[in-house]
């Protein structure tokens, strides 16, 4: 059953000879087949491609040229440039759009030989918690398929927790990868901000966005960071700064090992039984030689507010450049130019992408860019500060990655501030261009249906090697990670 295995055994057995890419391939493919209508996980399957991409992989291992990753597939979160294929962020703006070019991390993920089996769902422009605001219907979870996966990056988490995909990649400007990786009980990580390429990923807030790997393990997320980081020229805010091997360092042990938990992540608004996963899982960090520190992060109730000032702020700007003219959604038969603008974008922008392109646009207007821009801006600098301090004491912060488990499709949908509140703690890693990970520690039972908690992680700037090892230790002790819902195994 190779959907049972993680990137690291899949790459042992192509390796060995017991598999090839292609037979590797077709199983992933004839799974979408068979379970993503209950998912609706993908927007696009490139069957014919991913086949002949596999092909061509085998000969590669047969000559003696092969990686880590060469013949895996994998998915990309449809919100990537990739060469003639379609990329439409989610939205019914690009539903017709084909990119001419790759993305940084599809062309190194390409060089690094993995199989592309197509393009997963999203929140539409990447706005939104819960994968309901795409164009193409809401993700489903796996664990619950009346349950939202999360989001944005909900697509992704959905096909990775039923096997659909080894693995996948995915986008976080608030907790686009953390939050869903929680919800759907995968290990997902979001690097330093500058560490991969942003170049060929549709922008929506310039200064929070970083793409990064989704996947079961901290493992497998280590042989994607290899794959995917690195300088690009492309990218004004991508950094000179040399990758490591991120799997060097997994199999430290974790002996003197010091972990902060902040007050405010364990106080009012958290769930009693995601408390109790969280707990629990600290608790065998401690039995593994690690000092459990209490630390204070003064500024965090500040996150929710200053991010949803930049962030749309910057979204306004960024999606200005869809206006009918040059690629995506046309209005038919404009009167002029004014009419071409306000009734292809009207048309093409999904209720959540208007709202957040309104408040970004008076943020941003004359009178209130001091009053709210800048003023977010400071207080985003105190955040970081906040973290700054901690890290003179800790090694690593430990909490939730959300304050609850999956909720039910709809269940939130006419109230955008209890949405907003489903990232009240990734958010801050963002604006501190922090690296965070979320991995599966467990199972709320509150329900009639079980459905999977996640711990959150996070490090100090560069520091996803360190993350990656504590989160590696935790994963060879326990098997959450594991763990497939019944019916896609």
């Amino acid at each position: 059953m190779y959907h049972t295995k993680t990137l690291s055994e899949l790459s042992a057995l192509l390796e060995a000879g017991d598999v090839t890419s292609v037979q590797l391939t077709e199983h992933f493919l004839q799974r979408i087949k068979v379970h993503d209508a209950k998912l609706n996980s993908f927007i696009t399957v490139t069957e014919e491609q991913a086949l002949k991409t596999a092909a061509e992989a085998d000969k590669k291992r047969q000559a003696g040229n092969a990686g880590p990753l060469t013949g895996i597939p994998i998915a990309h979160k449809d919100i990537f440039c990739t060469r003639g294929v379609k990329t439409t962020c989610g939205s019914k703006m690009l539903d017709n759009f084909e990119s001419p070019y790759n993305a940084t991390v599809v062309e190194k993920m390409q060089q690094a030989g993995v199989v592309m089996l197509g393009k997963t769902n999203m929140d539409e422009f990447a706005m939104g918690s819960s994968n309901e605001t795409s164009f193409y219907g809401a993700v489903k979870n796996p664990w619950n398929t009346r349950a939202v996966p999360g989001g944005s990056s909900g697509g992704s988490a959905s096909s990775v927790a039923a096997r659909l995909s080894p693995a996948a990649t995915g986008t976080d400007t608030g907790g686009s990868i953390r939050q869903p990786a929680s919800l759907c009980g995968i290990t997902g990580l979001k690097p330093t901000y500058g560490r991969i390429s942003r170049y060929g990923m549709i922008a929506f807030a310039s200064s929070l966005d970083q793409a990064g790997p989704m996947a079961q393990s901290a493992e497998d997320c280590a042989l994607l960071l290899n794959a995917m980081s690195g300088f690009d020229p492309k990218d004004s805010t991508s950094l000179e700064k040399e990758v490591p091997d991120y799997t060097a360092d997994l199999n430290k042990p974790l002996d003197g090992l010091k972990i902060g938990l902040p007050k405010e992540y364990f106080g009012e608004g958290l769930d009693e039984d995601v408390n109790k996963v969280v707990q629990k899982a600290i608790a065998e960090y401690k039995a593994m030689g690690a000092e459990i520190i209490d630390i204070n992060l003064p500024n965090t109730h500040l996150a929710v507010p200053v991010y949803y000032v930049v962030a749309p702020a910057e979204c306004s700007s960024n999606l200005s450049r869809f206006d009918g003219v040059r690629f995506g959604h046309r209005c038919k038969d404009p009167k002029d130019l004014e009419d071409l603008y306000k009734r292809s974008r009207g048309e093409g922008f999904g209720e959540e992408v208007k709202r957040r392109i309104l408040v970004g646009t008076y943020a941003l207007s004359a009178g209130y860019y001091d009053a709210y821009y800048i003023k977010a801006q400071q207080l985003r600098r105190m955040i970081s500060d906040d973290f700054s301090e901690a890290f003179k004491k800790v090694d690593v912060i430990m909490g939730p990655t959300s304050p609850e488990t999956a909720f039910n499709i709809g269940e939130k949908s006419d109230d955008p501030i209890s949405m907003y509140l489903s990232d009240i703690y990734t958010i801050a890693v963002n604006l501190a261009g922090l690296p965070g990970m979320s991995i599966p520690a467990g199972f709320s039972t509150k329900s009639s249906v079980s459905m999977p908690v996640g711990l959150q992680i996070i490090a100090g700037h560069f520091d996803e090697s360190r993350l990656l090892n504590v989160a590696h230790q935790y994963q060879l002790k326990t098997d959450w990670h594991k763990q497939i819902p019944e019916a896609f195994k």
